[in-house]
C-alpha cells in the first residue's frame, strides 16, 4: 500500500536516530557514552511523583477538558504572570501532550497550503517538519555564528513575503544555546507587527539560564506583541518531565479556540495524572528546579574548557539550555573525513561516545552534545573525543 505524500516526504529526527543506534550498540555490549538525548538525567522531584500517585488514587483517572484541567490553566496563568508579568485569561491557554504536540496543534491550526514559516538556522529538527506537515513551507534564514546563531533584522526583512504567515523564536535555542535580548527580541517584534507575522516563541528552556543570563519573553514587551505572539512551553525541560508529556500554548484566544478543537479530535486530552503532576510542578517548590539548573552550570563550565582544548573545534559558549554545539569542520579536515556525518558516525563506532550531527539542526559544519549526563560521563567523552582526533590525525 502506498504511504501518503506528506509522511514520505518527512526527514527521521536525528535526535532519536542517534540516540536508538546508541542504545542499540550499549545492548550489544560496548561502553557506549550518549550525549544525544534532550532531557535532564534527574528524577522528577518526589512532589510531584507523589501528587500524581495522589490523583490516581482520589479517582481523577477520567477525561478532562481538551484544553486541559482548569486549575492547572490557572497555575499556568500564575506562572507567566509571576515569572514573565504576562496576564493571560484561561481562554487564552491550552494544555497538550508535551510542547512538541502544541506545536503541532498550532501549525496545523493556522497554516494554509503554500503559507510560509520562517525557521532560523540552526533549528530544532522538528520545526520543519512540522510546518511541512501541515502543509507550509519552511523558509529558512541562517543565525550567523558570528552574531551568536541570532537572526539579524535585515535577514528578517529580507526573507518576509506575502504568503509569510510565522516566524519561530527559540531562546533560549536548542541546539546552540544562545538567547535573545530584550534589545534583539523588540526589534523583531517590530518587523512582524509591521508584516502581521505571527511570532512563535518556544521558551521550553527558560529557566536553564547560566553566568547570570537573563530569559525575556517577546509577549512581555508590549500589548501588541502579546497579540502577535503565540507563547510555548511546558515543565519536560524544567522540572524533569519529559515522559510525563505535558506543555501549553497562550495566546490570542482564537487561535488558542482552534488549537482546542483540533486536539479534541486528536488526543483528546493530555493524560490527566501527568496533568496533576504539573499542578504541583508550578505551585509546589522550585528548589529541585535550582539545584538541576546548577549541575547544569557547573558541567557547562568544565566541559566547554576541554572541549575548545581538542584540535580543530571551536564552540560559542552558550547561555542556557542543556546543549554545546561545536563548529567542527575543521576537526572533520584534520581526521580526513568527507563530512561531518561521517565523523558522527565514526565517533560512535571507534571512540564508543554518541553526539548529533548538525545536518538535523541545518547546519552541517557542527554537532550537538547534550551535557544533560553526569560529570564524569561527560569528561570521559571528551576525553574519548580528543583522543580519537589526535589518533586520526597522526
Amino acid at each position: 500500500m502506498k504511504l501518503a505524500s506528506r509522511v514520505q516526504a518527512l526527514t527521521p529526527s536525528s535526535t532519536l536516530a542517534i540516540t536508538a543506534k546508541a542504545k542499540e550498540l550499549k545492548a550489544q555490549g560496548h561502553d557506549i557514552i550518549g550525549l544525544g538525548a534532550g532531557e535532564p538525567d534527574f528524577n522528577t522531584p518526589k512532589h510531584i511523583i507523589d501528587a500524581a500517585y495522589n490523583s490516581m488514587l482520589e479517582g481523577h483517572t477520567k477525561y478532562t477538558p481538551s484544553a486541559g484541567l482548569p486549575k492547572l490553566k490557572e497555575e499556568i496563568a500564575a506562572k507567566l504572570k509571576r515569572d514573565q508579568g504576562i496576564n493571560y485569561q484561561m481562554s487564552e491557554i491550552m494544555v497538550g501532550s508535551g510542547a512538541k504536540h502544541v506545536l503541532y496543534t498550532l501549525f496545523q491550526a493556522i497554516l494554509d497550503e503554500g503559507d510560509e514559516v520562517i525557521v532560523p538556522i540552526p533549528y530544532w529538527v522538528s520545526y520543519p517538519e512540522q510546518v511541512k506537515l501541515a502543509g507550509g513551507i519552511p523558509v529558512y534564514v541562517e543565525g550567523k555564528e558570528e552574531n551568536d546563531f541570532k537572526l539579524t533584522r535585515e535577514q528578517l526583512e529580507e526573507s518576509i513575503t506575502a504568503k509569510t504567515k510565522a516566524i519561530v523564536i527559540n531562546s533560549p535555542s536548542n541546539p546552540t544555546g544562545m538567547i535573545y535580548s530584550e534589545e534583539e527580541l523588540r526589534t523583531i517584534g517590530e518587523v512582524c507587527l509591521e508584516n502581521d507575522v505571527l511570532i512563535v516563541s518556544d521558551e521550553i528552556y527558560e529557566k536553564l539560564l547560566y553566568g547570570g543570563a537573563v530569559h525575556v519573553s517577546i509577549a512581555s514587551l508590549s500589548p501588541e506583541l502579546k497579540q502577535q505572539t503565540i507563547l510555548i512551553n511546558g515543565v519536560s525541560k524544567s522540572h524533569s518531565m519529559t515522559g510525563w508529556r505535558i506543555g501549553y500554548a497562550a495566546g490570542e484566544e482564537a487561535i488558542i479556540k482552534a488549537m482546542t478543537n483540533l486536539a479534541s479530535h486528536s488526543t483528546s486530552n493530555p493524560t490527566t495524572t501527568a496533568q496533576y503532576g504539573a499542578i504541583a510542578a508550578y505551585s509546589g517548590p522550585q528548589d529541585e528546579v535550582e539545584q538541576m539548573r546548577a549541575a547544569f552550570e557547573e558541567r557547562l563550565n568544565i566541559i566547554h574548557q576541554k572541549l575548545v582544548e581538542i584540535p580543530g573545534i571551536t564552540c560559542l559558549k552558550p547561555q542556557g539550555a542543556f546543549y554545546l554545539f561545536p563548529n567542527v569542520k575543521k576537526a572533520v579536515e584534520l581526521t580526513g573525513y568527507h563530512s561531518v556525518d561521517s565523523f558522527v558516525e565514526a565517533l560512535l563506532e571507534e571512540a564508543l561516545v554518541a553526539v548529533v550531527p548538525g545536518s538535523g539542526f541545518g547546519a552541517d559544519d557542527y554537532i550537538r552534545l547534550s551535557y544533560a549526563t553526569s560529570l564524569d560521563q561527560l569528561k570521559t567523552a571528551v576525553e574519548r573525543i580528543h583522543k580519537f582526533v589526535n589518533a586520526k590525525m597522526a
